[in-house]
């Protein structure tokens, strides 16, 4: 799946969400429930990441460690499509400014 298709199924997903919301007679979520929903998972995967290392148990953990991630990842997606963000082009000139720090840090220029 290229990004394009990750962001696009996330949304529909989102919409999803919001018609069972709806259909269940619930409000829709807002900014604010998706931050705090990708707080939990940020939260839920530190704890793998601690069975990873050992510290807990948890079964099938490659599984829920997949599951996870990709909750992140829908919750970032989700709330930069709220945020009026373009994913993309906000994370290719995110990485060329780390590339050039890095760059003139191993030059001796930081």
């Amino acid at each position: 799946m290229n990004l394009d298709q990750v962001l696009n199924r996330a949304i529909d997903v989102r919409n999803r969400y919001g018609d069972l919301n709806r259909h269940e007679g619930r409000r829709e979520w807002c900014l604010q429930d998706y931050m705090l929903g990708f707080v939990g998972d940020v939260g839920d995967l530190a704890k793998l990441v601690m069975a990873q290392d050992g510290a807990r148990d948890v079964q099938d953990l490659r599984g829920a460690i997949e599951h996870e991630l990709s909750d992140c990842l829908w919750s970032v997606v989700i709330l930069a499509d709220r945020l009026h963000v373009d994913l993309g082009d906000a994370f290719s000139r995110t990485m060329d400014d780390l590339e050039c720090r890095i760059a003139a840090q191993l030059d001796g220029g930081g």
